[in-house]
């Protein structure tokens, strides 16, 4: 696919500083000619930059800001992206990342029995919703249903069955054992990951940063995964998708929340764990998932929490401060989660004073890092990293209210 910044977002160079439709460009052209493969049947594949395979969630909110956009090229990429997601969940619902073909590279081989097509196999639920995501947010946004095709239809049953399965997770039918020295890349209790009891909620056993999760039910990905249940249109599977959704919000509310704040993580047991992560699903980028109203007061007082001191991985410095993560090193805080809390707020003075910051903080390089220490941005992790130059572009189409393929009288999440 060609195409320029000018057919994507027709107009927006009028409506920020030259150096930011830079990067804006920047950030597209490297998604056109770079990130965006093709597999064999002609069906798009997006590498999430530094590391040549697709991850499902990834993939999602590497394109989110083309959703913006009205190009018929681009409409069709989106469509053929939501094909190809659904090609992959159903060479293994339980893999996170995949090969373009069966080629058999991978992170690790985990499972003597794992598929050539599977590039890392770590099940992570928001895997399963930011497919959900992406294939409504087209039917919503151009009218299109041309992805709920039959293919689609079996990825949905076997989504249905396999949560069922999970809301009663069996410790022995998935054990993940690296033994290469990273705690957080193993499940706990040699693999099995901690106990839980049934809530309602759906199992995960690894995070949306990839690290193992400490109790079982991650609240931010079945908020995320409850969100798409809802909104699914499909008549075929809406009453069960209306019982399941029913049976994760009860576990939330059961489980989750203490003194008006969510938990991150929950057994079932009495045990939980208060902290965010910089990755999405996160707790604060819930607005942005559509999943939670950003006025909500249990939303308001968890954001509160997240971006502050009490939250574990919430660093402050001289250049910046922001939510990190385990799966970087410490005092590293993440362009993805800076630009989700201007993402996330109604202030557009915000979102500007978030971009200049972004901006100050690529220790020259022009593009969006992993994670960069908040007293040096030189020391940065990952040179590439797609997933945060489109979330860079997001909060530039929301700082102008650029929506649906033009400038728009409210902001791109809808506040005035």
């Amino acid at each position: 696919m060609r195409a320029s910044t000018e057919t994507v977002f027709p107009g927006l160079k009028a409506l920020v500083p030259q150096h930011r439709y830079e990067r804006v460009d920047n950030a597209l052209q490297s998604l056109f000619t770079t990130t965006l493969q093709y597999m064999d049947d002609g069906l798009p594949f997006i590498i999430t930059g530094d590391i040549p395979a697709m991850w499902l969630r990834d993939s999602t909110w590497q394109v989110k800001p083309l959703l913006a956009s009205d190009n018929l090229e681009v409409i069709q990429l989106l469509i053929n992206l939501s094909r190809s997601q659904v090609k992959l969940f159903l060479k293994d619902p339980y893999a996170n990342a995949f090969n373009p073909a069966a080629t058999g590279a991978c992170w690790l081989k985990d499972f003597s029995d794992q598929s050539p097509w599977v590039f890392e196999r770590k099940f992570e639920l928001d895997s399963w919703a930011s497919i959900l995501y992406l294939a409504r947010k087209i039917e919503e946004r151009y009218g299109k249903n041309d992805h709920l095709d039959s293919e689609f239809l079996t990825a949905l049953e076997l989504m249905f069955e396999l949560s069922s399965k999970e809301q009663h997770h069996n410790p022995d039918s998935y054990i993940f054992f690296r033994d290469n020295g990273v705690p957080h890349d193993s499940l706990s209790h040699e693999g099995r990951g901690a106990p839980t009891r049934y809530t309602g909620m759906v199992y995960s056993a690894f995070r949306p940063s990839d690290d193992a999760c400490t109790y079982g039910y991650l609240i931010p990905s079945n908020i995320f995964f409850k969100s798409e249940l809802e909104k699914l249109t499909v008549t075929k599977f809406q009453s069960r998708a209306k019982e399941l959704s029913q049976q994760i919000a009860q576990g939330i509310r059961d489980f989750a929340i203490h003194d008006g704040v969510l938990a991150y993580e929950v057994d079932g047991l009495g045990n939980s764990i208060f902290m965010d992560d910089a990755n999405v699903p996160s707790l604060l980028s819930l607005p942005y998932l559509e999943a939670l109203s950003s006025d909500d007061l249990l939303y308001q007082k968890t954001r509160s929490f997240v971006l502050s001191d009490q939250n574990p991985f919430f660093y402050s410095g001289k250049l910046a401060s922001g939510i990190g993560s385990q799966h970087t090193p410490k005092n590293q805080v993440w362009p993805i989660a800076i630009a989700m809390a201007a993402l996330t707020s109604a202030d557009q003075s915000l979102k500007v004073r978030t971009l200049e910051l972004l901006e100050a903080t690529d220790a020259s390089t022009g593009r969006m890092h992993e994670s960069f220490h908040v007293d040096d941005d030189h020391r940065f992790t990952r040179d590439w990293f797609s997933w945060s130059d489109m979330v860079y572009v997001d909060l530039v189409l929301s700082s102008v209210n650029f929506k649906d393929g033009k400038l728009s009288g409210t902001d791109w999440y809808g506040a005035s």
